[in-house]
């Protein structure tokens, strides 16, 4: 199950450094994870100042 990012994200970035397999990406308006490289490590879901990440 990969991780998601909802339209809370501020696009602060702080996520993307904490992903181990960069699965993680500017989009518009808001970062995006890649679902196929996601290794549901949940490193991101700890960094995201406004607990934008969550389960899908």
């Amino acid at each position: 199950m990969a991780y998601v990012i909802s339209d809370a994200c501020t696009m602060c970035g702080s996520c993307v450094d904490s992903c181990p397999v960069e699965a993680i990406a500017e989009g518009d308006p808001k970062y995006v994870i890649d679902a196929d490289a996601c290794v549901d490590c949940g490193a991101c879901v700890g960094e995201c100042p406004v607990e934008a990440i969550a389960a899908e």
